[in-house]
């Protein structure tokens, strides 16, 4: 075989051997097939409460303050940017920097969670249960416990993923392609919550 044939044929077998254009890692490309199947389970949940809703005749609108809800959503969006920058200092290759916006994240999303659980003891401390309220409408307590519920849920698994993965980022386990990929998922549960504070929250307060 001639030196141009070798050269043609390690071009060709170099040119086979280089990843797509746009290829995904495998990693990722399973977060995003996640938060489809998460998306469409939060859509499912909320399309019901707004039939529900709109079924239901006198729908109770027990808040009469957004002060508690939107502090959450400003601590929420906060960590959201905080996560961004984590993410950022991760590709720049500035560990000890990237591990410290992670565990601001992950306090943000644990501040978040405890004016949450606040929440929830004023609604249960007026009367409000999974099966019962004082508004006379029980299928009310069920939409709302099981719908914040269910995004408090992620929120603690989103902190306890930040709080293990930035442990193991930092004990050099894990890259910033690791960081990153805990960032889509931390976005995810922020964007959520866009979606449950108009529905549940803002379409519900006293007139």
């Amino acid at each position: 075989m001639s030196q141009a044939d070798l050269t043609m044929h390690g071009h060709s077998t170099a040119g086979a051997m280089a990843e797509p254009t746009f290829s995904v890692p495998a990693k990722k490309m399973a977060m995003w097939l996640f938060i489809i199947a998460d998306t469409a389970t939060f859509a499912g949940c909320l399309v019901a409460y707004g039939f529900i809703r709109n079924a239901t005749p006198n729908w109770p609108r027990p808040f009469h303050s957004i002060t508690n809800v939107a502090l959450m959503t400003f601590i929420l969006l906060t960590s959201s940017l905080t996560m961004l920058i984590a993410v950022r200092e991760a590709h720049a290759g500035d560990k000890p920097k990237a591990f410290r916006w992670i565990m601001i994240t992950a306090v943000a999303g644990a501040l978040f969670a405890i004016l949450h659980i606040r929440e929830w003891m004023n609604m249960i401390g007026e009367g409000a249960t999974l099966f019962h309220n004082p508004w006379g409408t029980p299928l009310f307590s069920s939409c709302f416990f099981a719908i914040t519920g269910l995004h408090l849920l992620h929120v603690t698994g989103g902190i306890i993923a930040l709080i293990a993965v930035g442990i193991r980022y930092q004990g050099g386990r894990y890259k910033a392609d690791d960081i990153e990929i805990t960032g889509l998922y931390w976005h995810f549960v922020d964007l959520v919550w866009m979606f449950v504070v108009p529905l549940v929250y803002l379409l519900n307060l006293s007139h």
